[in-house]
């Protein structure tokens, strides 16, 4: 199965929260570096990150809104892990009945027995 989302777990988090701090500091230095002095190039290094932080925040709302969040996609993928497991469980239970078994659990459940073919 193709995975679609990244793993975003709270370490990975903690280090990227790491990276914008040290990328605050590089950034005003390399603001000075261009030519901005003293507090404008604190000031421009601070504008970067918000802006950063921003977008970051814009794709997590947006991973919220259509449901790409890790932990959905974790129980989605289960979900459906689970009911191709149970259907099989069921499949193999109804076929060990015996055929006048299965047209009395058929004819209970008021299903018709010609409706329903086995696969091969």
């Amino acid at each position: 199965m193709v995975r679609e989302t990244s793993d975003l777990t709270r370490g990975k988090v903690l280090l990227i929260g790491l990276a914008v701090l040290v990328l605050g500091g590089a950034g005003q230095l390399g603001f000075q570096a261009v030519g901005f002095k003293g507090f404008s190039a604190g000031i421009a290094a601070q504008a970067a990150l918000v802006l950063i932080v921003m977008i970051w925040t814009a794709s997590y709302l947006t991973r919220v809104v259509t449901g790409q969040m890790t932990y959905m996609e974790q129980r989605r993928r289960y979900r459906e892990v689970y009911d191709e497991t149970a259907a099989e469980d069921l499949e193999a239970s109804f076929n060990a009945l015996s055929a006048a078994e299965q047209q009395d659990l058929l004819r209970r459940i008021g299903s018709d027995a010609e409706e329903i073919t086995p696969d091969p």
